[in-house]
């Protein structure tokens, strides 16, 4: 039995919750390449931009009276705000990233 069986054997759930580098990519480690890392902080950062950005933008719109466009942004904004707190359950579960 090799070393990499055994660190394999000694994975517990929480490990797995975390999220194993290079999980999802059958690549990983090949040529040199470093394992694949999830980018949540950065998801989190533009997740909340978006969500500012359109409710900001949906509340400027109704005051000219532009319902159509306003309700499209307060829609992407729901979508946003959604997004931001799956990110934020991850990291908060303790995924990298």
């Amino acid at each position: 039995m090799s070393n990499q069986d055994d660190s394999r054997a000694r994975r517990s759930r929480a490990d797995y919750e975390r999220g194993l580098p290079g999980y999802h990519d059958p690549t990983a480690g090949y040529a040199g390449s470093t394992p694949g890392r999830s980018a949540l902080t950065l998801r989190a950062w533009l997740a909340g931009f978006g969500l500012v950005f359109c409710a900001i933008a949906a509340a400027l719109l109704f005051m000219v009276e532009l319902v159509a466009l306003a309700v499209i942004l307060i829609v992407l904004a729901v979508v946003a705000a959604v997004d931001l707190g799956w990110v934020l359950h991850r990291k908060r579960r303790g995924e990298p990233g």
